[in-house]
């Protein structure tokens, strides 16, 4: 396997790593929550599936891809832990009742359409659609879940946008993430591949202008793009994305396609070419300015 399988106990622990420039040049904050690859070994062992089969959830090698932003002025925040673990792209607490030997609390979402999809906080599906877990699980269990991972994830993120903003007056969000190919949205109606999806909530959580100038830089680099379908962005983009604070979030979804073989989950030779117009993407994106944000 190309990517390593990190189950290790000391790896277990860390929740996330945050990559950051010695003096951040760009009002950009570059998030990376589903390329985590240590895999509690506790988590292991409830699952009835094998580790490679649970590593198809990952969008494997976006950290990579996305790995100079600080060496071009931005923060990198990465998530340590396997989306299939636990999805930093939810609520706190979207939850399949069904999961569960006990009852759920009231505050609890259960019918979310990821939680009808199997793919709530706490999935319980892989991508390919088989059952993660031999037994149900106790709710104390996905509590402690989100007490010592998915919190921690999000106030790192939360400290990182502000302190960009303060900073620069504005803050870029871009959430990064993969696609599979062959899945919803893989294809524009003449059959052509599309290779990235542009997800900013329909214009909510970002100005007109980041969603605008990541389209033509993206085309003109060659790729199909397509906004808002079928991914219009989750979690991250809808909560933080808020235009009239200076916040502006933007989803990006990558076909594996482009860059990876799904199988084997190996490295393809276009993935340099394509971390190298992601490092393109980044510095359009956190250099763009107070008045073009604002419309003027």
């Amino acid at each position: 396997m190309d990517a390593h399988f990190d189950n290790a106990t000391a790896g277990a622990d860390q929740v996330f790593e945050i990559q950051a420039p010695p003096d951040q040049a760009l009002a950009l904050v570059v998030a990376s929550p589903h390329s985590g690859r240590h895999y509690p070994p506790a988590f292991l062992a409830a699952a009835r599936l094998d580790g490679q089969t649970l590593r198809k959830s990952e969008d494997a090698f976006v950290d990579e891809i996305f790995a100079s932003a600080p060496a071009h002025g931005a923060p990198l925040l990465r998530a340590l832990f396997p989306r299939s673990f636990l999805d930093a792209n939810r609520e706190a607490f979207e939850l399949d009742p069904d999961m569960f030997a006990d009852s759920l609390p009231a505050y609890v979402n259960t019918r979310s359409p990821r939680v009808a999809a199997g793919l709530g906080t706490i999935a319980r599906v892989v991508a390919n659609g088989e059952e993660i877990y031999r037994d149900k699980l106790r709710f104390a269990e996905a509590a402690q879940r989100v007490t010592r991972f998915y919190h921690p994830y999000h106030a790192a993120l939360r400290r990182l946008i502000d302190a960009t903003t303060a900073r620069f007056g504005r803050c870029i969000l871009l959430d990064c993430h993969s696609m599979p190919s062959g899945g919803a949205g893989d294809r524009e109606r003449d059959g052509r591949r599309v290779d990235m999806v542009l997800g900013d909530c329909f214009g909510s959580a970002c100005a007109p202008a980041v969603t605008d100038a990541a389209e033509r830089l993206l085309r003109a680099k060659g790729y199909i793009v397509s906004r808002n379908t079928p991914y219009a962005g989750g979690f991250t983009t809808r909560h933080y994305g808020r235009p009239r604070l200076g916040v502006h979030a933007l989803q990006i979804e990558l076909n594996r396609d482009l860059y990876m073989d799904e199988a084997n989950l190996a490295r393809l030779p276009f993935l340099p070419v394509l971390a190298e117009h992601m490092a393109e993407l980044m510095l359009l994106l956190g250099r763009l300015d107070a008045r073009s944000l604002s419309g003027r």
